[in-house]
Order: C-alpha cells, then sequence, then structure tokens
C-alpha cells in the first residue's frame, strides 16, 4: 500500500490543528462570556428577598437534618451567627460556593458560627453521599418540600442569609461570588458582638 503524498499529509495535519486551535478558541470565548453574563447578572449581597429583609428578624423554621433530628433556627438564638445556605447538589455555582463556605466554617465555627446547610427537596441519601465525598462538615438541614425556601423568598441558588445571635438577618446574598471577603468581614463583626 502507498503512502498518501507528502502534501496531503500536510494539509491534513494543518486542518487538525486548525480544528483544534478552533475549540480551543470557542471554549475560551464560551467561558468568558458566561463569566461576563454571571458577573452583570448581579449577583452578590441584596437588601432584601422575597418577604425578608436585612435588618428584620429571620423567619424562624423547623426541619430535620441528615440524621433525622429536628433543627430550628430559633434553637441557635443567643448563642451562634448561623449563616443559612440555600442550595442543590446539581448546582455547580452552589458546588463552586461550599469551597469558600467550608474556609469560613473552618475559620469561625470555633468562636461561634454556624453553617445551615438547606438542601432543596432532595433525597437525604443522595446529599448524605455527596457531603461525604467533599468531606463538607456544614449541619445539613433538609427543604423537602420547599417550604422555608418560599419563606425566605428564595428564587435562584446558591443563597445565603447570615442571622445574628438575636436572630436578626444582617446579610443576603444571591449567587456566588467568588470575592467572600465582604462576606467573611460581616460574619467578623457579628462574632466580635
Amino acid at each position: 500500500m502507498e503512502s498518501p503524498p507528502e502534501s496531503f499529509t500536510i494539509r491534513r495535519a494543518l486542518w487538525i490543528g486548525g480544528l483544534v486551535a478552533f475549540a480551543a478558541f470557542s471554549f475560551w470565548i464560551n467561558y468568558q462570556v458566561k463569566a461576563n453574563v454571571q458577573a452583570r447578572r448581579g449577583s452578590g449581597p441584596v437588601r432584601e428577598l422575597g418577604k425578608v429583609k436585612t435588618g428584620e428578624t429571620a423567619p424562624d423554621f423547623s426541619i430535620s437534618d441528615l440524621s433525622n433530628r429536628m433543627v430550628t433556627l430559633a434553637g441557635y438564638r443567643g448563642q451562634k451567627v448561623v449563616l443559612l445556605d440555600f442550595w442543590a447538589t446539581w448546582c455547580g455555582p452552589c458546588r463552586m460556593a461550599m469551597v469558600g463556605l467550608d474556609e469560613l466554617q473552618k475559620k469561625f465555627q470555633d468562636r461561634g458560627l454556624e453553617i445551615l446547610s438547606v438542601n432543596q427537596g432532595e433525597p437525604a441519601d443522595q446529599v448524605a453521599q455527596f457531603m461525604q465525598r467533599k468531606h463538607y462538615g456544614f449541619h445539613v438541614v433538609l427543604d423537602k418540600d420547599g417550604a422555608v425556601s418560599a419563606e425566605y423568598g428564595v428564587q435562584a441558588i446558591p443563597t445565603l442569609v447570615l442571622v445574628d445571635t438575636n436572630g436578626v438577618i444582617q446579610w443576603l446574598q444571591v449567587g456566588y461570588s467568588p470575592d467572600e471577603a465582604p462576606l467573611e468581614k460581616a460574619i467578623e463583626g457579628l462574632l466580635k458582638r
């Protein structure tokens, strides 16, 4: 069998190289567009979220955790600053946010921060497997019917709600923000009180 002419081999290599370059460029543009859209979407701190506002008392709730124990927000009043994280295992931005939340948990848990990770209607075994696989130590509660999310006006995830020791909402954030410094500063301020 004859080998193809050298010019054919060179053209083929150039064509394949061009396709690879085009694919890489397309991937890069797609990433840039998504990053710019996310930045303009307005993710970050807000003053109001549905029925809740900063400066107002956080709605109490009673839901079960992964161990099937009932957890109430009021149970932390007077004891801990609570960061509610509304999320789901399928949510990419939620998973990205959890890395930073894990760091906040490690940094502030001994000083009185409790992160309550409010899962959005997924089966307990699926959530438990995810948490074990990622080695996150958050206290996970299961919003099986979406009642807690509805009470807080959660329309998008991740959504973060920071509640002080008096049960008052001090911070609301919708969406993932890679800059966790403002949230960390808010937590730090509440823990110094």
